[in-house]
């Protein structure tokens, strides 16, 4: 005769110890909410914070510690987004050069095709706001210390220029500059004067 047990909990008691876990008891190994809404909400939180610090800061006209030494950190970011800001576009020393670049593609068959980068005096209010950092951009590409910009602006104006039937084999970037005489009717302003600074040879991988 087999024995058997009174205590009804002791029925399958090695059984019930290998039940496996409810999900609400399992706990999760990585940390909590790692790649969750809120880790995403506290990353674009941080991402908007850095940001408006960062251009508050620059666009503070006052060289001081401890804004300086944040101006040059933050600096290498605010050029390359474009986000930077120059006050000789503001009193009291206003920039009193009225400058801007063009491209002009030589072809084969020496052909000339012209890209003439936007110019704010010539758009919209509406397109004034979108193309802002072509002004910007035209400022700072003269300057010999972005001299390293001029190749790929180069070939990119080959490419948006190009002819398969008479393909691009230089372009020369070209600086107008004439200085603003203020009291002067647009009719007596100064005509701008070409200068060249910087031209490239095309090859055929630049087209591709």
């Amino acid at each position: 005769m087999k024995a058997t047990s009174d205590n009804p909990a002791g029925r399958g008691g090695a059984c019930d110890e290998a039940k496996p876990k409810k999900p609400d008891d399992v706990r999760a190994s990585g940390p909590a909410n790692a790649g969750g809404p809120g880790f995403l909400r506290g990353a674009i939180s941080i991402f908007i914070l850095f940001n408006l610090i960062a251009i508050t800061t620059w666009a503070v006209p006052l060289n001081v510690p401890p804004l300086r030494e944040f101006k040059e950190l933050v600096r290498p970011y605010l050029l390359w987004t474009g986000l930077f800001q120059s006050w000789d576009f503001f009193a009291p020393n206003p920039r009193p050069v009225n400058s801007f670049i063009e491209a002009v593609a030589i072809a084969q068959n020496r052909h000339t095709r012209v890209f003439a980068f936007p110019r704010m005096e010539q758009l919209s209010y509406g397109k004034r706001y979108r193309e802002e950092r072509y002004r910007k951009f035209a400022e700072v590409l003269c300057d010999t210390k972005y001299a390293a910009l001029w190749p790929d602006v180069a070939k990119h104006v080959a490419w948006l220029l190009n002819n398969a039937d008479d393909p691009p084999q230089m372009v020369v970037l070209m600086k107008f500059q004439a200085p603003i005489q203020y009291g002067v009717t647009q009719a007596h302003e100064p005509v701008p004067k070409p200068e060249f600074f910087y031209e490239y040879y095309v090859g055929g991988e630049d087209l591709r």
